[in-house]
């Protein structure tokens, strides 16, 4: 589940460093890649658990991936304005973390990390087989 968050985390920043847009629905790859690594890493298996450990990565995922591209605008927008200050990674400390994640988080936000979730949390769900005839 980790290498597939690390690597849905990656696309999304690198897809927002190359085309200077932060595409939110980008972020939506982050939920799915980590449900297919959680099942693929767990040989196949599926379970309430791998669920809640594929949720749990596909949340900080989402906050590293979110970190990084408000610092990627945030830096930008210093070094255009003439300023040295630049915000690094990892944060310097929790109160600009708090800050960083904060900046311009709004009602879409809250929906693309609802289809985080949903992916992260449908793709590993275990597969109910319908009750036996009668």
């Amino acid at each position: 589940a980790v290498p597939a968050g690390v690597a849905g985390t990656l696309l999304w920043w690198g897809f927002t460093v190359v085309t200077h847009i932060a595409f939110g629905l980008v972020a939506v790859a982050i939920g799915f890649l980590v449900g297919l690594g959680t099942v693929r890493f767990a040989g196949g298996k599926r379970s309430g658990g791998l669920q809640i450990l594929s949720i749990g990565v596909s949340l900080v995922s989402f906050c590293c991936a979110t970190y990084l591209v408000n610092m990627t605008f945030l830096n930008k927008a210093f070094a255009e304005q003439g300023e040295s200050f630049r915000v690094g990674f990892p944060p310097q400390s929790l109160e600009l973390l708090g800050k960083v994640l904060a900046m311009d988080f709004g009602v879409m936000d809250v929906v693309f990390l609802a289809i985080v979730v949903y992916e992260a949390w449908k793709i590993p769900k275990p597969v109910a087989l319908p009750p036996p005839a009668a």
